[in-house]
């Protein structure tokens, strides 16, 4: 663009999900069958039978239940951005490509008490908006679509962010994944955010082959009910951010394991797995220094704070 009860729901989770393979039944000789490899003496082998492909009904019953399942596990899940408004929410995203929640979370307070409207922001001086989002990265840039989008917000739209995503695409620096993550919690209008984390697990999980994150969208979104695409990014993200990591996914933590294709690309001994989890699964700070009421794990550090997990 993480010591706790879930903790305890992955542990529960995988506990029973993995199955294990089952051993090859064996002829009289004491060798494999041909179901199972290579056939007894004087057998004939049968070819193995390859699996059937999976139907698109069967694929979309299989997303579902994962959705319904992952619901359960992060019955808490939240957008990982500290904001008090849709100007504080836009900023903080626009913040946070390149870098982690958390770090925008320890940022922007300064940032908003310096630049609290978009007016303010709009005749900020770029170099005090520069020092002030260094530590987020690509800090020049970022300073340009923020002063840009917040020009814009003032003269095009009386100072209030737009609740249109035709409207809030045609900011500087916004594209479709920040509109969606601004009209679906800061607006309640129903949006699908596609990051990395997202793009990486409908892929495991076999809900698409697309690589675009526009097709993904779209895709992904024929999956569901519209009513659902909010919530189910954050699950899906927070699932990629705590236990399916990009290199090394837990797989003997997962509490999916059971609905998933892809299993085994990771880490599967359960105890090996748990040592993978991160924030509240793993019992370490999550990503907000002001968490919802209802999120089970540790406030984040403030900047110059203990790091998180």
């Amino acid at each position: 663009m993480n010591a706790t009860a879930n903790s305890a729901d992955g542990e529960r989770g995988a506990a029973g999900s993995a199955k294990p393979a089952r051993k090859p039944a064996r002829s009289r000789t004491g060798g494999p069958t041909a179901s199972g490899g290579s056939a007894g003496a004087g057998t004939a082998a049968t070819p193995a039978k390859q699996a059937k492909p999976e139907s698109r009904t069967a694929m979309v019953r299989r997303a579902r239940r994962i959705n319904r399942e992952l619901a359960e596990v992060y019955y808490y899940a939240h957008p990982e951005l500290d904001f008090e408004n849709p100007f504080e929410l836009l900023v903080a995203t626009v913040l946070s490509a390149q870098t982690t929640d958390l770090r925008v979370n320890q940022t922007t307070p300064r940032l908003f008490a310096a630049y609290p409207t978009p007016a303010a922001m709009a005749d900020a001086d770029p170099a005090d908006v520069e020092e002030l989002i260094r530590p987020t990265g690509f800090f020049r840039n970022k300073t340009k679509s923020l002063i840009g989008l917040s020009t814009a917000l003032r003269d095009r739209f009386d100072g209030e962010v737009p609740g249109r995503l035709e409207d809030l695409v045609s900011l500087p620096g916004v594209g479709r994944k920040t509109a969606h993550v601004v009209l679906g919690n800061a607006f309640g209008k129903p949006g699908i955010t596609v990051d990395t984390h997202f793009q990486r697990l409908v892929r495991r999980w076999k809900w698409t082959e697309q690589t675009d994150p526009d097709k993904i969208e779209a895709e992904v979104g024929a999956i569901f009910p519209k009513k659902d695409w909010t919530m189910l990014s954050h699950r899906v993200i927070f699932h990629g951010r705590r236990i399916c990591h990009s290199r090394k996914p837990a797989c003997g933590a997962c509490p999916i394991a059971h609905l998933c294709p892809s299993f085994g690309e990771g880490e599967t001994d359960p105890e090996k797995a748990k040592k993978l989890l991160k924030y509240e699964m793993g019992g370490y700070p999550g990503q907000r220094l002001k968490p919802p009421a209802d999120y089970p794990g540790k406030p984040a550090p403030a900047a110059g704070g203990e790091p998180a997990g």
